[in-house]
C-alpha cells in the first residue's frame, strides 16, 4: 500500500527536479564573438552579452527595426507571372536573374537592422573572469577578476533591459549607435557571406544626447522611420543599476521620450522587483513542458533551444526571422537581410511550439500571417492576377516581397505551407472559434488561389504551369521543372484535404464538396516504380546530396504518407531515409540533421533520430548553442563550413526530440514512439497532443511505467497501448471504452487519465 502511494509522489518529485541537471551556458574565458554571446530576449527586444570587460558589450536589438524601402524593380511592367512564364519558356535566364535575383543582392534594403550597442569599460587590469546564462530564470551573470558580479536580464514583460552590478568596479558606460552613415566598408561582413556595410543604407548620423546619468540617441531611417535607444544608471553604495530601452515611431509619437520613460520606470522600480516579475514569467513558461532523457547532450540542447524560443517569440511581437532579436553586431548588414524566409526557415522555427505546449508564444507567427494577409492578397492579385492569397517566399516585416532566387520567391504554394501552422494550432487546441474565424478563412483563401493558378491537362488532372522544389538546382533555369514537383503537389494535396476537413467540421457542406472535387483532380505523388522512392518530380530522382528535403514534405511535416498506414507507406519512408544516407550529407546544413530527426521519428527509428540530433549539437552549433549552418568541426558532416547564424535549425532540433517522445498526428497518441533501446530511462511532462490533450509519461528499465493525460477540451482519445503488463487506471471525467492494442477513452473537459504498471 505504501509503495503504491509513493509512486505518484516520486513522479511529481521527478518532474520538479528537471532543472537539476546543468543546462546552463558556462564560459570560463571572455566571449570574443557576437554569435557566441549569452542571448537574452523577450520577443520584442534582444541582447547579446559578450566581450572581455574592455569593454563588456551588450549588443542591442528590437524585432521591428526594419528598413522597409521598396524594391524599385517591382515597378517594372515585366514584373508579373505571365512575363515570368514567357521568359522561362524562352530560356531567358539572364533576364530572370536581372529582374528577380539581382535586386536581393544589389539593393541594401529592405533589410532587418540592429539597434546598437551598450559598452561597459572597467579600469585596467579588471576584466571578465567567467560568465553564465541561467536559462531557468533567463539571467546572464558575468564575474570580473576583482569579484564584481554583473547580472543582466531582458525583462520578460516590457521592452526594457536591466543590469545590476555589485562590487568594487564601476564602469564607464557608452551607448554606441550602429554605423548607418559614413564611409562604406565593403569588407564588413557578418559571416563568411559578405553582405556589405550598414553605411550602404545611407542614413544621416544619429542625434546624440547626454546627461550626467544617461545617454540616448535618435536614428532616422528610410521613409520617415525612426527609433531611439536610451540608457540610464544610478549608483548606491557597491551597487550600480543600469537600464535601457528601444522605442520606434511606429508605436510612439516621440520614441526618445518613450524609451527614456521606460528606462526611468525600470530604475525607479529597481532591479530586485523587476527581476521577481521576470522570474515569475519564466517559471510559468518552463512549467508548460519539460523533458529528460539519458543523452545529456540532446537533453541540454533541447533546453537551450526551448529557452531561445521563449526569448525570441511572444504573442504581440513580430515572429522569428532568420536571426530574430539577435541581429548581427559586426557593422554589416545581416546575412540574407535577416528576413523572413518561407521556403523552410520560418516554418521550422515554429515546429516545437505545438507539442512543446507553447502555443501562446507560437501565436506570434500565426497572428503576423493573419495581419499580413492583405499583402498576400495583393501579391496574388498584382503579380499572378488571381484571387485568393499567396505569400512571397522571402518577405520583409510587412509581408512584402523582397526577392531572391525567382523559382522559390515566387512559388505558387508558399501560402499553402504557411497554412499548415493554422491547421496545427487548431488541431492542438481544438479551438472552434479559431477554426471558424482564422484557420478556415486563411486556408480557404490559399485554396482559392491554388484552384485558380492550376491548369488541367488532357486527362483533367491539375498541374502548375511553373513548378520548382526548394532549393533543387539552386537558381539555374533547370530549377524550373518540366512537371509539377512533389513539393508543390504535396502542399496542394495537403491543403485541399485540410480545408475540406475544416469545412466538414464547420458544416459547410457545399464548400467541403468543392474542395474535395479539386482534390480529386490532383495527381498522386510521384514515386519511383523501381523501389518506391519519392521523386523530386515525375521521372526526376534526387541524384545528389541536398540540404532541403522539399520533395519529402509528404512524410514530414505534412503526414500524407504515414508509417501507420502500412507496408506501402513504410517502404516509401524507409527508402527516403536510406536515400539520405546513400547520397550522404555533403551539402547538408545543420537544419538538415534536425529535420532528419523528425523524419526518423516518424519511422519509429530512435537510433537514427538520436544520431542526427547528436551530430547537430556537436557540429553545427556555436558554443552558445546558436545554429551555425555549416560543419564547425570539419568532420565530414557537410562540405559547408561557413557560420551564418540562423535559428530554424535550433527549433527543428527541439521538435525532433519531441517527435521521438510523443506522436499524435495520426489521430492516435503514441507514447515514446521512437526512443532508442539504450534509453532505459526517460520522461516528459506537459507535452501537448493533437485533440488538446496534455501528456506526461515516465519510462523506467526500458518500459513505460506511468502515463498521465489531461483532456483540455474533452472528446474521444485514442492511444496505442504503451504498457507491457497489468495496468492500474485512475480516471476522472473519463471512461475506458475499448481495451487492447489501441485503447479508446471518452473524456470530458478537464478529464484526467492516469495509467501505471502495477
Amino acid at each position: 500500500m505504501l509503495k503504491s502511494l509513493l509512486r505518484p509522489l516520486a513522479f511529481l518529485l521527478f518532474a520538479a527536479s528537471l532543472f537539476a541537471a546543468d543546462h546552463n551556458l558556462h564560459f570560463t574565458a571572455p566571449i570574443t564573438r557576437w554569435d557566441e554571446a549569452l542571448p537574452l530576449g523577450n520577443g520584442i527586444m534582444g541582447c547579446l552579452v559578450w566581450g572581455d570587460g574592455r569593454p563588456l558589450k551588450l549588443s542591442l536589438d528590437r524585432a521591428d527595426l526594419w528598413d522597409l524601402r521598396p524594391v524599385p524593380e517591382w515597378s517594372s511592367p515585366d514584373y508579373n507571372y505571365a512575363a515570368m512564364r514567357r521568359w522561362v519558356a524562352e530560356g531567358r535566364i539572364d533576364d530572370l536573374h536581372r529582374l528577380y535575383d539581382d535586386p536581393y543582392d544589389h539593393n541594401a534594403g529592405p533589410t532587418k537592422i540592429p539597434a546598437g550597442r551598450l559598452e561597459l569599460y572597467f579600469p585596467s587590469p579588471v576584466c571578465v573572469q567567467s560568465s553564465e546564462l541561467d536559462i531557468a530564470s533567463a539571467v546572464a551573470r558575468v564575474t570580473l577578476t576583482d569579484g564584481t558580479l554583473i547580472e543582466i536580464i531582458q525583462y520578460a514583460d516590457d521592452p526594457v533591459g536591466l543590469l545590476r552590478l555589485t562590487g568594487p568596479s564601476h564602469p564607464k558606460v557608452a551607448l554606441v549607435a550602429p554605423a548607418f552613415s559614413g564611409p562604406i566598408d565593403t569588407l564588413a561582413q557578418t559571416t563568411s557571406l559578405k553582405t556589405g556595410s550598414l553605411a550602404r543604407l545611407g542614413y544621416e548620423a544619429p542625434q546624440l544626447f547626454q546627461t550626467a546619468t544617461g545617454q540616448s540617441f535618435v536614428q532616422r531611417g528610410w521613409g520617415g522611420f525612426s527609433f531611439s535607444v536610451a540608457v540610464a544608471w544610478r549608483a548606491h553604495g557597491p551597487i550600480t543599476e543600469i537600464a535601457w530601452s528601444i522605442a520606434t515611431n511606429k508605436r510612439a509619437a516621440n520614441p526618445r521620450e518613450q524609451a527614456i520613460s521606460q528606462v526611468e520606470r525600470a530604475l525607479k522600480t529597481g532591479y530586485k522587483k523587476v527581476f521577481q516579475q521576470h522570474e515569475k514569467w519564466w517559471a510559468a513558461y518552463w512549467r508548460q513542458s519539460n523533458v529528460t532523457v539519458p543523452n545529456q547532450l540532446i537533453e541540454r540542447q533541447w533546453h537551450l533551444d526551448t529557452y531561445k524560443f521563449g526569448s525570441a517569440s511572444r504573442q504581440g511581437c513580430p515572429p522569428i526571422s532568420l536571426q530574430a532579436v539577435w541581429t548581427a553586431d559586426t557593422g554589416a548588414l545581416p546575412p540574407w537581410k535577416g528576413d523572413f524566409h518561407h521556403d523552410l526557415n520560418t516554418q521550422l522555427s515554429y515546429w516545437p511550439c505545438y507539442s512543446g505546449n507553447h502555443l501562446t508564444e507560437g501565436l506570434a507567427y500565426i497572428d503576423w500571417l493573419w495581419q499580413t494577409k492583405g499583402e498576400a492578397a495583393r501579391f496574388a492579385r498584382n503579380f499572378f492576377n488571381l484571387p485568393g492569397i499567396n505569400v512571397p517566399m522571402t518577405t520583409d516585416l510587412e509581408g512584402k516581397q523582397i526577392g531572391g532566387w525567382h523559382q522559390y520567391t515566387h512559388s505558387a504554394t508558399t501560402a499553402a505551407w504557411l497554412s499548415h501552422h493554422f491547421y496545427l494550432h487548431w488541431r492542438y487546441t481544438m479551438d472552434r472559434a479559431f477554426l471558424k474565424n482564422r484557420a478556415y478563412p486563411y486556408l480557404k483563401e490559399a485554396a482559392i488561389f491554388l484552384a485558380a493558378v492550376t491548369e488541367k491537362d488532357s486527362r483533367g488532372k491539375r498541374f502548375l504551369p511553373l513548378s520548382s522544389s526548394p532549393e533543387i538546382n539552386d537558381n539555374r533555369l533547370e530549377a524550373w521543372l518540366p512537371s509539377t514537383s512533389n513539393y508543390d503537389l504535396a502542399l496542394m494535396r495537403w491543403l485541399f484535404t485540410a480545408v475540406a476537413e475544416m469545412a466538414h467540421e464547420l458544416e459547410f457542406s457545399e464548400e467541403q464538396r468543392q474542395w474535395r472535387q479539386v482534390l480529386s483532380e490532383l495527381p498522386e505523388l510521384s514515386v519511383s516504380p523501381e523501389d518506391g522512392r519519392l521523386l523530386i518530380a515525375p521521372g526526376m530522382p534526387l541524384k545528389e546530396s541536398h540540404r532541403h528535403f522539399s520533395h519529402l514534405l509528404a512524410i514530414h511535416p505534412l503526414g500524407l504518407i504515414r508509417w501507420e498506414n502500412g507496408p506501402k507507406d513504410q517502404n516509401i519512408i524507409r527508402q527516403a531515409l536510406n536515400e539520405m544516407e546513400r547520397l550522404g550529407p555533403d551539402y547538408w546544413c545543420g537544419y538538415s540533421y534536425a529535420w532528419q530527426a523528425s523524419m526518423a521519428a516518424r519511422a519509429k527509428d530512435g537510433e537514427r533520430a538520436e544520431k542526427a540530433l547528436e551530430i547537430f549539437s556537436k557540429a553545427f552549433c556555436s558554443p552558445n548553442s546558436f545554429h551555425l549552418n555549416g560543419d564547425q568541426t570539419q568532420s565530414g558532416y557537410s562540405r559547408f563550413t561557413y557560420r551564418p547564424f540562423t535559428l530554424e535549425g535550433n527549433m527543428a532540433a527541439a521538435a525532433g526530440l519531441q517527435e521521438m517522445l510523443l506522436a499524435s498526428y495520426n489521430d492516435l497518441i503514441e507514447i515514446m514512439p521512437a526512443v532508442p533501446a539504450s534509453w532505459q530511462k526517460a520522461s516528459f511532462k506537459g507535452l501537448r497532443a493533437e485533440g488538446a490533450f496534455i501528456v506526461s509519461a515516465q519510462r523506467q528499465d526500458g518500459r513505460i511505467t506511468r502515463v498521465e493525460i489531461v483532456a483540455e477540451r474533452g472528446g474521444v482519445l485514442k492511444m496505442k497501448n504503451p504498457f507491457s503488463g497489468k495496468i492500474n487506471w485512475k480516471l476522472k471525467k473519463a471512461r475506458l471504452i475499448q481495451e487492447g492494442e489501441t485503447m479508446i477513452f471518452a473524456t470530458e473537459k478537464g478529464g484526467k487519465i492516469i495509467g501505471k504498471i502495477s
